[in-house]
């Protein structure tokens, strides 16, 4: 199925749902497909903005939810991610911005194969939407939390996904969002020396493109294993941080991460992803077996080595949209199916896509 890009600028908007991530490569990944005429975008823009005037929602669950932004390592080498978590009870709650800076419009325009007019429009729509999760809130201690390292799809980054991680910490999860420098993000950042990182002078890196006749399964593959040693360095980090380990972040904001010290059940530790963030949970799985679980989201497979589906003993669990999925990716995640490794597969019904 191979919807018009023109469909992610509504996806914009459904994402704000708990249910409705939103990968920004809003079609099939292995074609892309031209997006349609100007006009055709602004009505479309227009529209969202018309009907798309509810906030993302609060978790469903019986905790309030903080976050804040880590890095490790100020070099596009390191670790980035915006971390969610159960906070502490507080009257002055302050939602935290869902787009934190108009370079990620810039990108999602590039994405969408736009001119670079089209970021600007999507900023002064979307740019001041903000997230009901309190920014740099203290944790809520004396609990000790499942953790979840959370994969993001082609052509997003580490916030679009606010509305599913929100509602994984209301229920008493700590999720961490990482922001893949792989080139599969719309748009991320690092810094180029501490003088840089000091002054909060960011470098910027946008989705890497496809060149003409380059195929897709070689880079594809080569990313889908950077992504997944990003998500077991965040996990590495995380669980020094829980062992009290002094871990500094670049980004000096006021959250006080010792707060994270014996906080983290480590006998509880899962990766989700969606679409490439799929395909990344499963590479994941196959790498790292401090994961113990992976939920994959209308996962792409095409970036997965075919012997990769025999070295996977945790359990995985497939959730498809229906409306999405095709016969050989869904072919490829029967792959993985084995005697006595715990498998599922559901498909929701006349769902669009995740």
């Amino acid at each position: 199925m191979l919807p018009s890009k023109l469909h992610a600028l509504f996806c914009l908007c459904s994402c704000l749902a708990p249910v409705h991530p939103i990968d920004w490569q809003d079609l099939n990944p292995v074609a892309h497909i031209r997006s349609s005429a100007w006009a055709n975008k602004i009505q479309a823009l227009m529209a969202v903005a018309s009907v798309g005037q509810s906030k993302i929602p609060r978790g469903n669950g019986s905790y309030s939810v903080g976050c804040t932004d880590l890095m490790f390592d100020y070099t596009e080498k390191g670790t980035f991610l915006r971390l969610y978590y159960p906070s502490q009870e507080d009257d002055h709650h302050s939602d935290t911005l869902w787009i934190p800076n108009k370079e990620y419009f810039f990108g999602l325009s590039k994405y969408l194969g736009t001119h670079w007019l089209m970021g600007k429009i999507l900023s002064l729509f979307f740019g001041s939407m903000t997230t009901p999760a309190d920014w740099n809130s203290p944790l809520r201690t004396g609990e000790k939390y499942p953790l979840i390292v959370f994969s993001h799809g082609l052509g997003a980054f580490r916030t679009i996904y606010s509305a599913i991680c929100i509602d994984l910490a209301s229920y008493g999860f700590i999720v961490a969002a990482v922001e893949h420098r792989d080139g599969s993000a719309s748009a991320t950042y690092y810094f180029k020396d501490q003088s840089a990182a000091e002054i909060g002078n960011k470098s910027w890196l946008y989705l890497q493109s496809l060149k003409s006749e380059e195929e897709e399964m070689p880079l594809r593959n080569e990313q889908v294993q950077k992504r997944a040693k990003e998500c077991s360095q965040a996990l590495d980090l995380i669980l020094d941080i829980d062992r009290g380990r002094p871990v500094k972040n670049v980004l000096d904001l006021e959250f006080d991460l010792e707060q994270l010290k014996d906080s983290i059940d480590r006998n509880k530790i899962a990766v989700i992803g969606h679409s490439f963030g799929g395909a990344t949970v499963i590479q994941t799985l196959s790498e790292d077996q401090r994961f113990r679980c992976g939920i994959a989201l209308d996962a792409w497979m095409l970036p997965l080595d075919d012997e990769i589906y025999s070295r996977i003993p945790q359990p995985l669990f497939f959730i498809n949209s229906e409306r999405f999925q095709y016969p050989s990716n869904i072919e490829k995640m029967e792959k993985c199916y084995s005697p006595g490794k715990e498998r599922k597969m559901i498909t929701i019904r006349t769902a669009e896509r995740f």
